[in-house]
């Protein structure tokens, strides 16, 4: 008798820290519940093959907007080889508009919600009866000190090849529309020295990259403080063995007790994520965002000219009433800032989000298919919102790369939206591709693009950023810092 848990994760460095949750807190199945983790991408029939090979009684799927397409062919192709395989799903992607989803009809149960509690008593049910007459199960949330912490559940080889997802706190206490967390209540911490007890004992196992996947890290100003203080000792104890953390930051709290902290941090040790969106107060009025522009600005100035954080700070194309025109301001006004990295998303429809109250009003037109990006709104038709989405990818492999760091600032000039847009236009028409585009091709595109634009010093700039020349002379310094952001670390 085997429980199995699953998922499909987007690359073979995340480890799935919902899987380990469940495993956790499985009780006395905990000895027969086996996790078996896969990548997208892998061949259906093979996934089958391995899954089979454990002989399970149960699979769990964890089920995400990333890998719902080929979930779903994984359980139809099981349920065909395999039909007494019972089959529950769990996740985000399918604790919404359930209903409506063909993998559900495939499955035999589901999990909405919160699967600590309830994942295992279904499984308790469906081994030893009486069997469960409901399909959908409305997962219990347990008061936190009842949930067992997962983190001795990586293994050592996750400690040494993946990212590390951790969590002080769950839920959200903002209601931002076009995110699952705005059908949060509030945000429910962890006890942190149980908690801080348990990134310890990663730590003495070798762990030295630790993701936090808290939406709001700095909500509570002495548990931030608590949690950087303890990686503030590592790397005072070991300045030669740095760990490296990640965060989610509201972007308009940051009292100077967490300045402080933060301006402690060496470089390559610490990344903030910070979620600015639109700086447009009507799109924020909108989707229910309540943000002090003056205040994330000033916040964001700061930490790019006061402390060495590698700065990651998100925009959203396509929100309800943004046009090109207002985004364009945003992202003038936070390049301005100083950010390392822009991540210029696309609005999605995340099932379950408020924001499909704005569908009739603002027109929105979202694909029918993962993951459900917007298509065309009242004021952004199709083809626009198509340069957008090129926007953003060639803005990820020229800006974001690092790879281009002498040369991104000399291709955006005095007015960055409007001249990278210039650039993706031309980028796109001299290649139409948008992936699989070479380096050394990508650098002399950039090249070329600039010598067309009269700039006489293009090659140079490219020989600086290390392509078609001599390279430069900084080497990436030694952190534990993704590569990406050491790119920037040595720009």
């Amino acid at each position: 008798m085997t429980i199995l848990l699953s998922t499909l994760n987007a690359r073979y460095t995340h480890a799935s820290l919902g899987l380990r949750y469940l495993r956790a807190n499985m009780g006395e199945l905990q000895d027969v519940t086996r996790i078996a983790e896969f990548v997208i991408g892998a061949k259906t029939t093979e996934l089958v093959e391995r899954i089979l090979a454990h002989e399970p009684k149960i699979v769990g799927f964890g089920v995400y907007i990333w890998n719902v397409e080929e979930t779903t062919k994984l359980v139809a192709t099981l349920k065909q080889v395999a039909p007494h395989v019972v089959i529950v799903l769990g996740g985000p992607e399918v604790s919404h508009e359930t209903n409506e989803q063909r993998i559900v009809q495939l499955a035999d149960y589901v999990v909405t919600g919160w699967g600590d509690v309830t994942f295992p008593q279904l499984c308790r049910a469906i081994l030893h009866g009486p069997k469960p007459l409901m399909k959908v199960h409305a997962g219990v949330q347990p008061p936190m000190a009842d949930i067992a912490l997962p983190y001795s559940l990586y293994t050592d080889e996750d400690i040494a090849h993946r990212t590390l997802y951790v969590e002080a706190s769950r839920g959200c206490p903002f209601k931002c529309e076009f995110c699952l967390s705005a059908l949060d209540k509030t945000a429910w911490p962890f006890n942190i020295d149980t908690f801080l007890g348990e990134m310890e004992a990663l730590y003495q196992r070798g762990a030295r990259l630790f993701k936090f996947v808290d939406r709001t890290f700095n909500l509570n100003i002495k548990t931030s403080l608590k949690i950087m203080q303890f990686f503030l000792d590592k790397l005072a104890a070991h300045p030669d063995d740095p760990v490296y953390a990640h965060f989610e930051l509201v972007p308009d709290h940051l009292p100077d007790a967490l300045k402080e902290g933060i301006a402690k941090f060496p470089p390559g040790a610490l990344q903030f994520e910070i979620g600015i969106q639109s700086f447009n107060p009507e799109v924020q009025g909108h989707i229910s965002r309540k943000q002090d522009n003056d205040k994330a600005a000033a916040n964001i100035r700061w930490l790019c000219e006061h402390s060495h954080v590698h700065m990651h700070v998100d925009l959203i194309a396509g929100l309800p009433g943004e046009t090109v025109e207002s985004f364009a301001q945003g992202f003038d006004k936070l390049w301005a800032l100083g950010p390392h990295e822009i991540q210029f998303g696309i609005l999605k429809r995340l099932r379950g989000t408020p924001i499909i109250r704005h569908t009739d009003s603002f027109g929105l037109v979202f694909d029918p298919y993962p993951p459900y990006t917007i298509l065309a709104n009242r004021d952004i038709d199709f083809a626009t919102m198509q340069r957008l989405v090129r926007f953003a990818r060639y803005w990820d492999l020229v800006a974001n790369s690092g790879r281009f760091t002498c040369t991104t600032p000399v291709l955006l000039g005095a007015q960055p939206f409007a001249n990278f847009m210039a650039f993706s236009d031309w980028l796109y028409a001299n290649t139409d591709a948008t992936h699989r585009i070479a380096l050394d091709r990508l650098a002399a595109l950039v090249g070329k693009y600039l010598q067309q634009q009269g700039v006489q010093d293009a090659a140079d700039l490219l020989a600086r950023d290390g392509h078609g020349g001599k390279q430069k002379a900084a080497q990436s310094p030694q952190v534990a810092a993704p590569q990406r952001q050491a790119r920037h670390l040595a720009a």
